[in-house]
């Protein structure tokens, strides 16, 4: 029997989950979500506790009446932390510190506070899980790596020989992030399980096509793993009318501003919006409204925007760097292998030149492409699925 994991299979699962950012919070995307599906599909068997900031992200204002405090959400406890705040850390720290944890589950390896600071805090035994499961959530791919690639090298040259002398397991959302993980980390034991979502089985009616140029959105954060650059330069080159509106936390400024530098240049014929930030309820209805989501994305551990797209019955043209492909090239849009912007202008050409009706059947046939995909998902909870494992080999 394995002594990675001596725990009885009769306790509650104890796990703390560490994340810089969570709801009510939003602007953090994807894995903002893809943690409160954790959280609230959780089994009663899990006793979780989450740690986060008490701010979202890029905001320097805490979220009302949260700051410092434990609030129940459901069966789960979440803790707001003003990280200048050390009375907040001791309270904290006092309450994880209570009973012995089974789990913690970092959600990034970057963070320097929710991440690094928490595995450190493992490895000087403030903390004392059984293991460690680390979410990187994407950022070790390939594309990821690129972004301010000297400063993760020394990092990871660092952090390597630490982790690997640690409990250590790693969650990836599907063969291809597995694939990544391994790639960085050779000796990494990875858990596989597909990010669960909260969306519903059936989209949303495709609605009528407006008459006039195609309309086109971006949903996303405003940075350059997002790649709306490179979309920008795409429609420096298109010659058919349209427009796009763009949607998103200006989460880097010095990429904003060359954006902006770039939308200066593009022809008259392209209309383009800054529409501000969208609310997580209001993601869907407005994706509803368009007649193509444009993702050139670097790079996603998931995807869930692309998810929120389909279930909206909006057309994907999505970068080959994420798992949706199939789904993509099986009617739910298009996918631009050749990541250029010659290659993405002329998917977009392809669309604005479209008839009314045809857009509408492309719009048609994304709804059917996400009704299959949601109904061969398969939804397991991952701390269920670490449960059941710690179980199995101390038995």
């Amino acid at each position: 029997m394995s002594d990675d994991f001596p725990c009885q299979a009769t306790s509650r699962f104890r796990v703390l989950a560490t994340c810089a950012g969570f709801e009510p919070g939003y602007r953090g995307g994807g894995p903002v979500r893809s943690l409160a599906n954790v959280v609230d599909t959780a089994s009663d068997q899990v006793e979780l506790l989450v740690l986060t900031r008490d701010r979202d992200l890029g905001s320097s204002t805490p979220y009302s009446g949260l700051s410092g405090r434990w609030i129940e959400r459901g069966r789960a406890r979440v803790f707001y932390l003003n990280v200048r705040d050390g009375l907040q850390w001791l309270r904290m720290v006092r309450e994880v510190r209570r009973e012995r944890l089974d789990l913690v589950y970092v959600n990034s390896l970057w963070s320097p506070v929710f991440s690094v600071l928490t595995v450190l805090a493992c490895r000087l035994a403030v903390l004392r899980p059984r293991a460690i499961l680390i979410a990187p959530r994407g950022e070790l791919s390939p594309n990821a790596l690129v972004l301010k690639a000297w400063k993760k090298t020394v990092f990871l040259k660092c952090w390597t020989p630490l982790l690997n002398s640690m409990n250590i397991f790693w969650h990836a959302s599907n063969d291809r992030e597995a694939c990544q993980i391994g790639s960085v980390f050779p000796r990494a034991r990875i858990e596989i399980s597909q990010v669960q979502v909260s969306l519903p089985t059936e989209p949303l009616p495709a609605s009528e096509s407006r008459e006039g140029p195609a309309r086109f959105v971006f949903i996303s954060r405003i940075c350059g793993m997002k790649n709306l650059l490179l979309l920008l330069h795409a429609l420096e080159k298109v010659s058919s009318p349209l427009t796009l509106d763009i949607y998103g936390p200006l989460e880097d400024a010095e990429y904003w501003a060359r954006c902006q530098s770039v939308m200066e240049r593009i022809p008259a014929q392209v209309e383009i919006s800054y529409m501000g930030v969208l609310a997580p309820d209001e993601v869907r209805e407005t994706f509803n409204a368009y007649d193509a989501f444009v993702f050139p994305t670097l790079g996603e551990n998931f995807g869930h925007v692309v998810a929120e797209s389909l279930s909206a019955s909006c057309p994907v043209l999505c970068s080959a760097n994420t798992s949706w492909t199939p789904v993509l090239e099986a009617g739910g849009g298009a996918v631009v292998h050749d990541l250029t912007p010659q290659a993405l202008a002329a998917e977009v050409e392809r669309v604005a030149v479209m008839t009314t009706r045809e857009r509408l059947q492309r719009r048609e046939a994304a709804g059917s492409a996400y009704r299959s995909w949601r109904r061969q998902a398969r939804d397991r909870n991952i701390l269920d699925h670490m449960r059941l494992r710690f179980q199995a080999l101390s038995r």
